[in-house]
């Protein structure tokens, strides 16, 4: 039996919204497997929250640059958010990703190397680096073209604390910046429900499953259960399934095809998604310096 620690307990109360024990039998009972334990109180129908969320610990700004039929959205970070409203670095931000939308570079470091007039984008980093008087480094970006027929839709959440790039087929560009719009406050995970993985369904029909032979329905109503609430499932994760933010009476996919559009791809960059930085522990500071 794998060994529980007090972290893999807090980690799935605050993933989950359970108590302290019951998180820790979960644990228990799945030999420490964090999204089987998830899976566990699922199951048993006492998680609040069954959604992953990653601890965004690392500041800076995202951009999106449009040249042409070709955008670049952009992650570059700071230490802290201090320096993330410095106007030079917000300046260096969108200069850079402007380079990027113009040369499109294959990786991050062709992306560093691009020319400039004070030598690289690499270069322009270290200035800004010294400057500033903080680590800022290019941490990400990807590249779309679109077709002649298709339109742009870019929107800064915060300054650039979101960043999303919408690509809708026909409409224009304001209807594809108000899908920018929903996909920054929703963050769904996919365009529609055919992009979702089919292990993914068939995972969350065997959770929905266990959930409602838990809940002690008969077995021919579990299949109609399990079909109802996995729609209510693709709503949270599809992007055209879901309600739309300015019109909640409308699907995002029904209000744009009442725009003669069709979504085609979405980007969406959070700044820090994904990097963990250990907090402070203020208690411990203290302590280390008495004597």
């Amino acid at each position: 039996m794998a060994k529980v620690t007090a972290a893999q307990v807090k980690e799935l109360r605050e993933k989950t919204g359970v108590g302290m024990m019951d998180a820790k039998k979960a644990l228990v009972a799945v030999d420490g497997d964090m999204d089987k334990a998830i899976d566990f109180l699922r199951e048993k129908g006492m998680a609040k929250a069954a959604k992953k969320s990653d601890r965004v610990a690392a500041e800076g700004l995202a951009d999106v640059e449009i040249v042409g039929n070709t955008a670049a959205v952009v992650e570059i970070n700071a230490e802290t958010d201090f320096v993330a409203q410095n106007q030079q670095f917000k300046d260096l931000v969108k200069r850079i990703a402007k380079l990027i939308a113009e040369n499109k570079p294959a990786d991050l470091e062709a992306a560093l190397a691009i020319k400039t007039d004070k030598g690289t984008v690499q270069d322009e980093i270290i200035e800004a680096t010294q400057v500033i008087g903080e680590k800022i480094t290019l941490r990400r970006f990807e590249l779309v073209d679109k077709a002649d027929n298709e339109n742009f839709g870019a929107y800064l959440h915060m300054g650039g604390k979101i960043a999303v790039l919408t690509v809708v087929e026909g409409a224009d560009e304001a209807v594809a910046k108000d899908v920018a719009m929903h996909v920054a406050a929703i963050n769904p995970k996919y365009v529609n429900r055919d992009e979702v993985p089919a292990s993914e369904v068939e995972h969350e029909k065997a959770v929905l499953t266990e959930e409602a032979k838990n809940e002690g329905k008969p077995e021919n109503i579990i299949e109609k259960m399990v079909a109802g609430r996995l729609n209510k499932f693709f709503a949270e994760v599809a992007l055209d399934d879901q309600a739309f933010v300015k019109d909640p009476d409308l699907t995002v996919a029904k209000f744009v095809a009442s725009k003669d559009g069709k979504v085609k791809s979405f980007i969406r960059y959070e700044v820090g998604e994904g990097i963990e930085k250990k907090a402070d522990n203020f208690v411990e500071e203290v302590m280390s310096q008495v004597k």
